[in-house]
């Protein structure tokens, strides 16, 4: 285990993310090939993924297949069981209740006034990302809303700072459905990855049995690609 660095990300700040997947073994495949990943058995029967060799993500085992096969983004908080509460209080819900991941942390997930869903992690042991922002790492996380509005209320409210404080560099942005997805898509995030030529990502994606759900189109924060996995994730490419 890296040494603790759980003070590394300040409240707000997307520090983790990981996937629920039917077959963790194709999981390890496909990512693996794809962003150059090596793996570790970690809590749970998950593995965590490691980008030379800093963690960089999870994978894990989606035991019951009425659940998404989805990528979930988690948010840092020095005290989860108080940002629930906010959660709730700001017209949020919390969908699992805090829990203790062994001597890693405690995690939770919430939704957000529309639905959307995202991760909370109080670290302990773990920290959160190795490294981030950089070619096969966490690079960015949208939130596609259906009022702009009322998300920028809910999270404002939540993680001012990480989002608005003096010292903000946030990596989380907001913007309608619409403006990507058809109309009728639910509100989401999507966990996007850094790479350094979209097009050769996009062709591997191809290779590897996934598919481009939206090819590339600039964004403030890029040039962006949404593609699913061989199992039907949906996650973004960013090239910057």
């Amino acid at each position: 285990m890296a040494e603790n660095r759980a003070s590394a990300y300040g409240e707000g700040v997307p520090c983790w993310v990981d996937a629920q997947l039917p077959d963790l073994a194709a999981g390890r495949r496909f990512y693996g090939e794809l962003f150059g990943w090596t793996f570790e058995e970690a809590y749970g029967g998950s593995v965590w993924a490691r980008k030379d060799g800093e963690a960089v993500a999870a994978l894990a085992h989606k035991a019951d297949g009425r659940m998404p096969t989805v990528w979930t983004v988690y948010f840092a908080t020095p005290d989860v069981v108080r940002l629930t509460a906010r959660i709730r209080a700001a017209g949020g819900q919390v969908v699992t209740a805090p829990v203790s991941v062994g001597e890693l942390g405690t995690a939770a997930l919430a939704a957000d006034p529309e639905g959307a869903v995202f991760g909370l992690w109080q670290a302990a042991r773990h920290p959160g990302f190795g490294t981030r922002h950089k070619a096969g790492t966490f690079g960015w996380a949208e939130l596609y809303a259906r009022e702009t509005d009322i998300a920028n209320t809910f999270y404002g409210g939540l993680f001012t700072d990480a989002l608005f404080g003096p010292e903000a560099a946030p990596d989380f942005g907001r913007a309608p459905v619409s403006d990507v997805f058809p109309v009728e898509m639910p509100p989401h995030f999507l966990v996007h990855f850094r790479v350094e030529d979209i097009a050769a990502v996009l062709g591997a994606v191809r290779r590897l049995g996934g598919r481009v759900q939206v090819p590339p189109f600039e964004t403030s924060y890029g040039n962006v690609a949404v593609v699913t996995d061989n199992q039907g994730a949906s996650f973004a490419l960013l090239q910057r």
